[in-house]
């Protein structure tokens, strides 16, 4: 049987299964929305960390990070900065951050990398 974390070895194939279809600058925002193009909501999605050190620490002790798509016209594109690169952020709290401050004000969460573990606590107690 075939499962997400079986499908994706990195970014690409990640992508690829997400259905993004290409990229957008942080700076071509304000003018998609102004032309009334940018979708109303994000996901923000984990990643395979891409940059080294910038405050992350140790990669193979955190080797994920979160990165956002929006959705232009109804295709979904990844984020990048200004330079060219994937946005990163570390955890939830600085995406949703950004996301507020450029005037979202809802957006979905997904993390198809991390097996989730199952929870023992229920088949102990029984």
């Amino acid at each position: 049987m075939t499962t997400p974390w079986t499908m994706m070895y990195d970014n690409l194939s990640l992508e690829t299964f997400l259905g993004i279809a290409g990229t957008v600058t942080q700076a071509e925002l304000p003018l998609v929305r102004s032309q009334g193009r940018l979708g109303d909501y994000a996901v923000v999605y984990r990643i395979y960390r891409n940059k080294l050190g910038g405050g992350f620490g140790d990669q193979s002790k955190r080797p994920y990070a979160w990165a956002i798509l929006v959705y232009i016209d109804g295709v979904p594109l990844r984020l990048n900065s200004a330079r060219g690169e994937c946005r990163e952020w570390s955890n939830l709290d600085g995406a949703a951050q950004w996301l507020t401050g450029q005037g979202f004000t809802y957006w979905w969460t997904r993390n198809d990398l991390e097996v989730p573990e199952p929870d023992l606590s229920e088949e102990e107690e029984g």
